[in-house]
């Protein structure tokens, strides 16, 4: 029935233009909209996701600040300063090279957490924004975000909220009683928020939302061009022509599964997640990274190679993100781990023992690359591999 609507012509898909603004209410409710400290002009858009969710806060992000400092004329010198900690996603050095801005990226603490204080040391004249994630995506952490918001409140800059994997758990974890530190608009100093409703929101890929405190700051974000020829244009986000099934997809998914649903998938996936937690720490030679918030276990080990544990589990099936900085291994929990995470966690432990005994690569293993990738102190030459890569791949 969507398939062939397009958003972009809302005079024309009148239907399809209210249920993307039903999603993006929706979805504000639930991130704090209805508090009154969000100032009640919470606004978005439907984007493609997560990616483009956060390239889109970056570039009104900056456009915004551009013009309350009154830059109006930067030179293409000129660099504007966006401030993340080091397990911020990597979509915000994507937006740092499509939009000129150069990012510092500050150490976590000891708890594998945004640094404030790092963060506070980094301030400068030309900067836009801050960053913090509830969770990060590699550990599963809540960076603090309130204390982010005072530091973005005190030097007048806006903060970004990631919320990308987050945003459909820990509104309904906390619900359920869960300790969830604040993360949403009720914070003060929180701009901006991306939450993805293609991950935990159960939708269809490629839907995700950009939310902004006000209507002042999302004008930012959009495309305005008055003397082209093809009449009076202007485009919300990145895309022009986006398809509607999907916006239809995310309002279906949302209005089948209802608050109700959303708790019951969290009950369940919230458990099996401190289940697993409870399973690594278990294992002899794995320790769990931080204390995980939400859905998403990180482990590492002092005891073997945890790339090649991460080769055996995938010939058992098992296909897990490989991270570094410490070198380490998480498991993104969803309704499908659910009945089988006893398994996962025999699995786990029989890898680690065949590890043990017999140490070293197996063939056709991905240990030996992550291996060496880690030790190369020059990481322009990693960069250039991994251009390389793509380049044959694509």
């Amino acid at each position: 029935m969507f398939s062939h609507t397009n958003p972009l012509h809302q005079d024309v898909f009148k239907s399809v233009a209210q249920l993307e603004a039903e999603v993006v209410a929706m979805t504000a409710a639930l991130l704090g909209s209805k508090e009154k400290a969000s100032g009640g002009q919470i606004c978005g858009n439907m984007t493609s996701g997560g990616t483009e969710s956060i390239l889109l806060a970056v570039k009104t992000s900056r456009d915004y600040m551009q013009s309350k400092k009154g830059i109006t004329k930067p030179e293409i010198s000129f660099l504007l300063y966006s401030i993340i900690a080091e397990s911020a996603h990597s979509a915000y050095d994507k937006a740092a090279q499509y939009f000129n801005i150069k990012v510092r990226r500050v150490p976590v603490n000891k708890e594998f957490l945004a640094d404030v204080k790092g963060f506070k040391r980094c301030i400068n004249g030309n900067t836009i924004m801050m960053v913090g994630s509830a969770p990060g995506f590699p550990h599963g952490l809540i960076d603090p975000i309130e204390e982010l918001g005072e530091l973005a409140s005190q030097y007048g800059i806006c903060l970004h909220v990631d919320l990308c994997l987050g945003g459909f758990v820990l509104p309904f974890a906390r619900k359920l009683g869960y300790p969830i530190p604040p993360f949403d608009f009720s914070v003060k100093g929180v701009t901006s928020i991306s939450t993805d409703v293609h991950k935990y929101g159960l939708a269809p890929k490629g839907t995700s939302t950009v939310l902004y405190r006000n209507h002042e700051i999302r004008k930012h974000q959009f495309v305005a061009v008055t003397e082209w020829t093809g009449g009076l244009y202007i485009s919300p986000t990145m895309a022009g022509s986006r398809p509607g099934g999907l916006v239809a997809g995310a309002w279906a998914a949302m209005m089948s599964l209802g608050l109700n649903g959303y708790l019951e998938s969290t009950g369940k996936i919230m458990e099996v997640s401190r289940k697993i937690q409870k399973g690594i720490d278990d294992i002899s030679g794995l320790f769990v990274i931080g204390k995980p918030d939400m859905t998403v276990v990180a482990f590492g080990s002092d005891a073997v190679d945890i790339f090649e544990v991460n080769d055996i589990m995938s010939s058992k099936g098992w296909h897990l993100n490989a991270l570094q900085r410490p070198n380490s291994l998480h498991i993104c929990v969803t309704l499908q781990h659910t009945a089988i995470y006893e398994e996962f966690l025999k699995d786990l432990e029989d890898s680690v023992n065949t590890v043990k005994a017999n140490p070293g690569p197996i063939s056709g293993g991905m240990a030996p690359i992550y291996g060496a990738a880690g030790k190369m102190p020059d990481r322009g030459t990693v960069k250039e591999l991994l251009v390389e890569f793509m380049d044959s791949s694509c």
